[in-house]
Order: structure tokens, then sequence, then C-alpha cells
């Protein structure tokens, strides 16, 4: 059974950080591009960091970037998404999915086939 499973969200304060991992069981990363995704109250899920089999090509959303940075490790079967200088506006549910390599993609939602249950992130004083 094809499974992703998010962790590292919990409650940080503005300009804290936090690191979300994001790991996959029944199958392998490997041949799988990787996106991290996020969900506040009232809002459309949106993209916000993806990254491809070999890491050779990342994008992030123009409100994350040179703030978060998004990488993985095959060997262990998980990507991460580092989270710093956190501002209110990061709260959200963050979800991982996965879409294979041999089809067209890109860093939105409705190119993902594989999806974790999410993980809450709260930026807040």
């Amino acid at each position: 059974q094809l499974q992703l499973v998010e962790s590292g969200g919990g409650l940080v304060q503005p300009g804290g950080s936090l690191r979300l991992s994001c790991t996959a069981s029944g199958f392998s990363l490997n041949y799988y591009a990787i996106g991290w995704f996020r969900q506040a109250p009232g809002k459309e899920r949106e993209g916000v960091s993806c990254i491809s089999s070999s890491s050779s090509n990342r994008d992030y959303a123009d409100s994350v970037k040179g703030r978060f940075t998004i990488s993985r490790d095959n060997a262990k079967n998980t990507v991460y998404l580092q989270m710093n200088s956190l501002k209110p506006e990061d709260t959200a549910v963050y979800y991982c999915a996965a879409v294979i390599t041999t089809v067209p993609y890109m860093c939105v939602p409705a190119d993902y086939h594989y999806w974790g249950q999410g993980t809450q992130v709260t930026v807040s004083s």
C-alpha cells in the first residue's frame, strides 16, 4: 500500500523554524517527484515547493523563496522542507504529495497522485 506520512509540524513563533519530513512506505521515492502543498482555512490548496526525483529541479512559491528549502534523501525514502523565518501567513496544513516522473507535471496539486494526511503548522506569538 502506497503511503506518505508527514511529520514535524507544530506551533512556532514568528521568525522561528520548523523542518517537515515526508516519508514514503510501500514504494520507493526514487522515481517520483515530491511536492509540498499547504492549505489555510478558507483558501485553496497551493504549491509551496517541489523537487524532482534527482533533486536537479526545485521550485518554490514566490512567498517562500529565500526562507524555505526542499531536499530529499532517497536512501531514507524521505523528503524534507526546512522552513525558516516563519510568518503568521505560513499557518496552514502542509501536505506532501508524489507524482511518478514518467508523466509531465508542474508544482500544482492537480498533477500529484499520492497524498499524505497533512501536518498542521501554526505560526503565532
